[in-house]
């Protein structure tokens, strides 16, 4: 293994992270907070141990997959441990463990929280557990990438490693330029959902952190309400942009290139527009009497684009809807978003994938000589992805099981267990009864907390990068 080349890269995500604490370090200098010195002394921190690792460059830059995964899942615990040290320090999370609950639920876009109130805390962590969401929507490494050259064309391991779904591709033949694409429709997003958002009339510390979250589908509010007190018009801008970033960036890519027939003949894209779709009508009608049909379309939509998204803002206290309709939102939370997305859950091509290979199962028993490929977009897809798909599913389902039945010992009733799991695991955030969008899972034990955690870094990661670091064969040389 190449451990120069992976403390490298650890140096440069520290100081990247010093970086990006300087603006809520402005933040509490405008609103003269004084636990804006916990994010003076924690860029400190990260500047002593960066700057050394960073500077000494590695004899060997050439890393393969196993060095990229590892940097990968180190780079986000250290991060999450790091981005933790403001809001312990300046005690406004006293509990270590509670503080660092809440800043991986930041980095790694889920938004769960153990706040019951959130309006207590200072503007300037406020800010920042917001800006968490956006530095990890798009992957930290992937940033790194698209401003240094870390590690020649082998780079391609850590974009396949941080950006979610089943396959990632270059965009353009040169991984820098990829990466530098990607951030740039990101950004671009960004400021426009700003700009929308300061239209209605909002402040610009809600405009800024109201993005934070939807760009990088997290969630976390500014209020203990979440989204329930803004405009329809706020929300309605929510709801589109929310929307808009579940969406495959290879979407905007081919949309920019001005090739929008092929955009949207992508198999993926079709059955996350009608999935959502029918999922908005559903829920509408199942929903339509209980405040007017308009409002019902509204919350609807707002909903499944937060759930099926994973963001997690809640316009509405879904938690009183009928149980058909709450059944669709726990379907969505399965799914998930488009790979290659800000997104989490299991992605809808994975589930296309896994559709298809039950057609082609059930195909062979009928018909024993016949051959079925599996193809998407009209391509045929290799043994090896089907093979990674249904190993991934299979996964998935194991950790899912053993979470739930060790979070279990805690006595919460079932729905609230198996809601909170799916929640954390799908980085989505709410879940049902004590985890609803107007609760929290402060009240769990640190033990379940620290299995949230795990399974808040597993789901943005795909799962791999972090179980290889619990693998022996991982650190053999």
């Amino acid at each position: 293994m190449n451990k120069s080349i992976i403390l490298h890269i650890l140096g440069w995500i520290l100081n990247f992270e010093a970086a990006f604490m300087i603006l809520p370090l402005i933040v509490s200098i405008i609103y003269g907070e004084k636990s804006g010195f916990a994010f003076l002394i924690t860029i400190g921190i990260c500047l002593i141990i960066g700057i050394p690792l960073s500077i000494k460059k590695p004899k060997n830059r050439v890393f393969y997959a196993k060095e990229g995964f590892i940097s990968v899942a180190l780079g986000w615990i250290l991060l999450s441990i790091i981005g933790t040290i403001p809001l312990y320090i300046s005690g406004q999370i006293p509990h270590f463990v509670d503080a660092l609950f809440e800043i991986i639920s930041g980095f790694t876009t889920t938004g769960s929280s153990i706040l019951s109130d959130v309006e207590a805390l200072d503007y300037c962590m406020l800010f920042w557990r917001s800006f968490t969401h956006w530095i990890g929507g798009m992957g930290v490494l992937v940033f790194i990438l698209a401003i240094l050259p870390l590690a020649k064309g082998e780079s391609m391991h850590i974009m396949r490693a941080e950006s979610p779904g089943p396959s990632v591709e270059k965009l353009v033949p040169r991984m820098r330029s990829s990466a530098s694409l990607l951030y740039g429709i990101y950004i671009g997003m960004t400021f426009l959902q700003i700009l929308l958002l300061l239209v209605g009339k909002i402040p610009l510390f809600d405009a800024l952190t109201l993005t934070f979250g939807s760009a990088g589908t997290g969630g976390f509010g500014i209020k203990n309400d979440s989204i329930m007190s803004y405009s329809t018009y706020t929300q309605g801008v929510i709801t589109v942009f929310m929307f808009l970033y579940g969406v495959n960036f290879n979407f905007y890519y081919l949309i920019i290139l001005k090739k929008a027939k092929d955009a949207f003949k992508l198999e993926e894209i079709k059955w996350y527009f009608i999935s959502a779709i029918t999922a908005i009508i559903l829920i509408s009608l199942n929903t339509g009497g209980l405040k007017g049909f308009f409002s019902s379309i509204h919350h609807s939509a707002f909903q499944v684009s937060s759930i099926m998204t994973t963001t997690g803002f809640s316009s509405v206290d879904f938690h009183y809807w009928p149980t058909f309709s709450k059944t669709i939102l726990v379907l969505l939370m399965f799914m998930g978003a488009c790979a290659g997305s800000t997104g989490g859950g299991i992605k809808v091509s994975r589930i296309i994938v896994l559709f298809k290979t039950i057609s082609k199962e059930l195909s062979y028993l009928i018909h024993k000589r016949s051959i079925k490929i599996i193809k998407l977009n009209k391509k045929k897809l290799e043994n090896e992805t089907v093979r990674s798909i249904n190993v991934f599913f299979v996964t998935y389902m194991i950790i899912f099981a053993s979470s739930l039945l060790i979070i279990s010992l805690d006595n919460f009733d079932f729905t609230t267990n198996f809601s909170a799991v799916l929640a954390t695991f799908n980085n989505i955030g709410p879940g049902l009864e004590v985890v609803g969008p107007t609760g929290n899972y402060g009240a769990f034990s640190d033990m379940s907390k620290l299995v949230f955690m795990f399974n808040m870094l597993a789901g943005r990661l795909e799962i791999f990068p972090i179980l290889l670091l619990f693998s022996p064969s991982t650190w053999k040389k």
